[in-house]
């Protein structure tokens, strides 16, 4: 029988491939996370492939453990739906199959933002909370995750509503405020009528900032006027990893 060992979660985005054993206890890394570049174009193939590399980096630590995956795309039954920063051959692969045919273990492959969401209710800002948590990630674009009395809902894909005849993500992503030479005044003002639009629809107990630019919260959130307290992320880029290896386990026992 394969000996067991901590988790393995793995969080694959469009530069980077990162993976480490998770401890669930403590809901942190149990070992210093490995980071590979994505492989370019990130085929299913290709990307498996690097799966498998860091696999085999933590066999000692995670042994026969579980794995888990996250993906910045939709995800029904381990087959992945739609294609953010990977290559369009992914739509309809099945993931779950094609990771576990690389790597012999057992594997749950889920939403990026949902594995951040999970993390942040497990270990992080919404730990504890009651009612309904919206998780939503600024990066690139924006993902979303929603948690109903600790039970996730996947793949909302809050970052595509459509407001003001444009594609939310299009107008309030972090990347945009970037790209676009942005303030953070005029930033703001997106990012209000983002999440007022999201409180007028879902009606949240709490809302959750993650993504690279939480960091930076002090400068933002305290400036939104809305009715739900709205707190930053506290895994940060942790999350995906650990609410990927936390959701392998639960699926797996």
């Amino acid at each position: 029988m394969a000996k067991k060992g901590y988790p393995l979660g793995i969080d694959i985005g469009g530069s980077g491939i990162k993976g480490a054993p998770v401890d669930l206890k403590e809901g942190e890394f149990a070992k210093s996370r490995l980071k590979i570049a994505t492989p370019q174009p990130a085929t299913p193939e290709a990307v498996a492939q690097v799966v498998d590399q860091i696999v085999d980096e933590f066999d000692k630590e995670t042994g026969g453990s579980p794995i888990g995956v996250a993906v910045p795309a939709v995800v029904i039954r381990g087959t992945v739906l739609s294609a953010a920063n990977i290559d369009p051959s992914w739509i309809n692969t099945d993931a779950e199959a094609l990771i576990k045919e690389h790597t012999g273990r057992s594997v749950t492959v889920l939403n990026d933002a949902d594995a951040a969401g999970l993390a942040e209710l497990h270990y992080g800002a919404a730990k504890g909370e009651h009612g309904l948590v919206i998780l939503t990630t600024l990066g690139t674009g924006i993902g979303s995750a929603l948690i109903h009395d600790g039970r996730l809902i996947p793949n909302s894909e809050l970052g595509h509503l459509e407001i003001d005849g444009y594609d939310a993500e299009d107008r309030a992503a972090s990347s945009v405020k970037d790209n676009e030479g942005l303030s953070w005044d005029e930033w703001i003002e997106r990012l209000q009528r983002y999440y007022e639009t999201i409180e007028m629809l879902f009606s949240p107990d709490l809302i959750v900032v993650g993504g690279g630019v939480s960091r930076d919260s002090d400068k933002f959130l305290p400036k939104l006027r809305l009715r739900a307290p709205i707190v930053p992320a506290e895994l940060r880029n942790k999350a995906g990893i650990i609410g990927a290896a936390h959701r392998a386990v639960d699926l797996a026992s």
